[in-house]
């Protein structure tokens, strides 16, 4: 390691106990003379000094800041007519930038607002860090994210697909638009859980999601057997058209708030628990005569919420022809509904996104994030008595008629 002669003035020393820029002066000054030596080591001679020895001439300086611990200072880096200096002075303040800039990143994706990043940065490094520094950073996600949303589904085929859509806000042309993303997660043949896709929308109509369903199928989704929603119509045509041959499963959870919606308010508790007996019986036998004595027991006290469950009770019960053991997880959309959630407490920072781009990012670095977990964590389903059931269904040994979309 090279040795370079520094000198202090008294002046300086006295300076560190006055105020708070004392140290960042001081670190200013020894920083510049230590690049002022290396330029003298490498062209082999002092300003203005004549020897045989010289191999290039200086050519002024240019000045860089460079935020530390202890403040923002200014460097005056010495140029060359021919070729740089050689330091390695910035290499490691880059890395420190890179190190800082993946901070303020995942602040950001982790739902910290801009006010708070700004006076985290005033604090730590006595520097303001405007809004649209904060932006510029943050868009170094874009590539990671454009390249998980175009990655091969190869992991497949996807015997179970489970979407749901969240709506957010987007500023567009002068004006606040509601905007839906739509997200699918796909349980692959091994029984993992992945977030296979999002795509933003205008709406939730029947084209959006026959869009999205495309753009899945050609990056290789296949082999679905059961899509797992909410009662929207233009989502189950969507699923009737795109996925032909597979069934429907209506979420229990959604299903079970719509009935109770339309049920008089004394009785909802009561209808509750008989409701969920129901979707738990071991057997469709078991869940009709539950059915039967709950239209008994409710027709009359409160004749709309019996209606509902009625017209839906098929739709909602489809997964009852799979094996018991994974009719729990595929009955509701619970799964997706927390990553909205998830989605939902970074939103709400930002309540309002500047364009699609920026929506794209932070519900793509949310996504990303999540995907990873599980890519990592336990299964999600057994898929050893699923393959056994589906061989079994083929040979004719075993029922294989869902309620079809």
């Amino acid at each position: 390691m090279a040795t370079y002669q520094i000198s202090i003035s008294e002046e300086q020393l006295h300076g560190l106990f006055d105020g708070d820029r004392g140290l960042a002066n001081l670190l200013e000054s020894v920083l510049n003379q230590v690049l002022e030596a290396q330029a003298t080591e490498q062209l082999g001679a002092e300003p203005y000094q004549r020897t045989e020895e010289r191999t290039g001439y200086r050519n002024g300086s240019r000045r860089r800041p460079l935020v530390t611990r202890v403040g923002s200072i200014t460097l005056e880096v010495p140029q060359f007519r021919k070729g740089k200096l050689d330091t390695d002075l910035f290499e490691r303040y880059q890395r420190s930038e890179r190190a800082l800039i993946a901070t303020l990143v995942e602040m950001v994706v982790n739902g910290v607002s801009t006010r708070k990043i700004r006076k985290i940065t005033r604090e730590l490094c006595g520097v303001d860090i405007s809004e649209s520094t904060v932006s510029d950073m943050v868009k170094t996600l874009d590539p990671a994210v454009r390249e998980w949303r175009e990655r091969p589904l190869d992991k497949g085929p996807y015997p179970f697909l489970l979407v749901d859509a969240i709506v957010i806000k987007i500023r567009k042309g002068g004006r606040v638009w509601n905007h839906s993303a739509l997200i699918a997660v796909g349980v692959n043949s091994e029984g993992m859980r992945e977030i296979i896709g999002f795509m933003l929308a205008d709406s939730e109509k029947e084209d959006s999601w026959r869009e999205f369903f495309n753009s899945l199928k050609a990056r290789g989704l296949s082999g679905v057997d059961l899509v797992v929603s909410d009662d929207h119509g233009g989502l189950v045509n969507a699923v009737a058209v795109e996925f032909q041959g597979a069934s429907w499963q209506r979420c229990q959870t959604h299903f079970t708030k719509n009935i109770l919606d339309a049920c008089p308010k004394a009785l909802k508790d009561e209808l509750h628990s008989r409701l969920r007996l129901m979707f738990e019986a071991p057997d469709m036998d078991t869940a009709r005569e539950l059915l039967g004595g709950i239209i008994a027991d409710f027709a009359a006290r409160a004749p709309k919420a019996i209606d509902r469950l009625e017209e839906g009770f098929d739709d909602a019960m489809a997964v009852m022809v799979l094996p018991q053991c994974l009719r729990k997880r595929l009955r509701t959309t619970n799964c997706v509904e927390r990553l909205n959630e998830e989605i939902r407490r970074r939103e709400r920072v930002i309540r309002i996104f500047p364009n699609g781009d920026s929506a794209i990012r932070l519900l793509g670095a949310v996504l990303i994030e999540r995907d990873e977990d599980w890519s990592t964590g336990r299964k999600y389903l057994n898929m050893a008595e699923y393959w056994q059931w589906k061989q079994a269904c083929e040979s004719g040994q075993a029922e294989s008629s869902l309620h079809v979309a």
